[in-house]
């Protein structure tokens, strides 16, 4: 397992989209899709970071089973 900068960079360009897209939907009244498209933003950096602390796991599993 190795850190990858690219999972940061990733993470932090779906931030700023997803921040930019909710200030934009904010100004135009539409504030439960910017509060869904908020919610979805957290749902797939969530998944991002759970698949990275399950691969995590792995690595632990397989060096403790030496």
């Amino acid at each position: 397992m190795s850190f990858d900068v690219d999972i940061l960079f990733k993470i932090a360009g779906i931030g700023i989209a997803i921040a930019l897209l909710n200030q934009i939907l904010s100004k135009a009244g539409r504030d439960e899709e910017a509060m869904m498209v908020t919610l979805a933003g957290v749902i797939i950096v969530l998944a991002i970071v759970v698949k990275m602390i399950s691969e995590f796991f792995e690595t632990v599993k397989v060096f403790v089973s030496f």
